[in-house]
């Protein structure tokens, strides 16, 4: 089949990766960025509709654009519409695939056994602020954990002093704390670190949505969040990589399960992404992960595929987009700062494809 003969040219392109693709044969099999009459893409045709995560928007955006020039007949949308409502729209087959930063639970949407779970990339999220006078800033777990369930509500606590004994505070400033309106992968991952992180500090739980407290500020999506931190001076909320850059925002350093504070960066997501444990069904969780360089809140992604799909033509579209991000697609990656996959994880989420029929 098409689609299988397309992996194992990218499979293969992985596991010599010193070789450029275009060296590795005759013009058939090029499936480069540039695009040629004869990329293994060009009889793809029809469209297909996306929603979901907006953590990984600017990258899938990205990835779409540089692959309309493979498969000129193909239309890809990609709406972030929040890892909530693109599995809510998955399970109720409003979407022929969708992005997530979460996990599905059954409550979800879409039912065990009707999806694949396929990694894309993966990026840290920011703690962003906007506080006047101070550039710099760093942030323990447990004084992150205590500054969103509002124990602490004034830049000046003794808690944020201790992490950051060379900045110049202002006194009595208060906090305003900025989350996510929506139902957010971005959401679950940041408290799912300071579950993990700030384990008998954050009492707030985790998941895409959290009973935040009364005194706090929610905003839609990344780019709502980061507009309300701008916006505030003092506050603070969490944001993805991409969007936190693009809206200039200032971000903390936080500190490591092994004791140092590191800034947000693909680097610090790379080495996050070196020591995960992949499951069977290749998700994975490199949030608080041991490592000097590691930057303790980085997210994964995934594309949710179907396991099945009715339209063989649907299907074949799908498996193409999917095959060529997780190939010459990943080079993208970090030109709008994410980590691309290790080869041993892009590996496994191309197998992901031939179990889709």
């Amino acid at each position: 089949m098409k689609g299988t003969l397309v992996r194992r040219r990218v499979l293969a392109g992985i596991a010599v990766a010193a070789l450029a693709l275009a060296a590795c044969g005759d013009g058939d099999d090029d499936t480069g960025t540039g695009g040629t009459e004869g990329s293994e893409f060009s009889s793809l045709s029809g469209s297909l509709k996306a929603t979901g995560a907006t953590f990984p928007a600017a990258y899938y955006q990205e990835v779409i654009t540089a692959f309309k020039d493979e498969a000129p007949n193909l239309t890809i949308t990609y709406n972030g519409t929040g890892s909530g409502t693109g599995k809510k729209d998955f399970g109720a087959n409003l979407n022929d695939f969708a992005g997530t930063d979460s996990l599905v639970k059954d409550t979800d949407g879409p039912t065990a056994g009707s999806f694949l779970y396929v990694p894309t990339v993966a990026a840290p999220i920011t703690v962003s602020y906007n506080l006047s006078g101070v550039d710099k800033l760093q942030l323990s777990a447990e004084t992150l954990a205590k500054i969103f369930q509002r124990t602490i509500k004034t830049w000046d606590d003794p808690a944020i002093k201790a992490d950051n004994p060379d900045a110049k505070l202002p006194a009595g400033k208060n906090i305003t704390v900025v989350h996510r309106s929506d139902g957010s992968g971005t959401t679950s991952n940041f408290t799912k670190y300071l579950d993990s992180a700030a384990k008998g500090v954050w009492t707030l739980a985790s998941g895409d949505t959290v009973k935040w407290p009364a005194d706090t500020q929610g905003g839609e999506k990344n780019t709502g969040v980061a507009t309300l931190i701008k916006n505030g001076d003092g506050a603070i909320g969490y944001v993805d990589y991409s969007d936190a850059k693009a809206s200039g925002l200032k971000f903390a350093a936080i500190k490591n399960k092994d004791g140092k504070f590191v800034e947000a960066s693909v680097k610090g997501a790379q080495a996050a992404l070196a020591g995960a444990e992949v499951k069977d069904d290749l998700s994975y969780n490199p949030l608080n992960a041991a490592g000097a360089d590691t930057y303790p809140i980085t997210s994964p992604t995934f594309l949710l595929v179907r396991t099945k799909y009715d339209d063989a033509k649907k299907k074949e579209a799908v498996i193409g987009f999917v095959t060529y991000l997780l190939g010459d697609g990943q080079k993208l990656a970090e030109e709008v700062g994410f980590a691309p996959l290790p080869d041993a994880l892009k590996t496994k989420a191309l197998a992901q494809l031939d179990k889709v029929s």
